[in-house]
């Protein structure tokens, strides 16, 4: 009889993006990515290098790293089609 394996969970950190007025936790969040985050003015954007290029993430996004080394972005609540 075989037994069902759990999935194999790449766990890691995460920040979440501040919001654009939030000094502090930009500077720990930019420390925290070097060169794999890119800031876009002045809307409190981000550009992240993940696995598979680059991806924009917004405040109340969540930027992931991996135990691989790599970052994910996961974007918070639903947006439209021209967000």
């Amino acid at each position: 009889m075989k037994t069902a394996r759990a999935p194999a969970f790449d766990h890691g950190a995460a920040l979440r993006v501040p919001s654009p007025h939030d000094h502090k936790h930009w500077t720990q969040l930019c420390c925290w990515l070097g060169e794999d985050g890119q800031i876009v003015e002045p809307m409190g954007h981000i550009r992240v290098f993940t696995a598979s290029g680059w991806a924009m993430a917004r405040p109340g996004d969540w930027i992931v790293l991996s135990v691989t080394g790599e970052f994910h972005v996961t974007h918070a609540g639903i947006r439209g089609l021209n967000a």
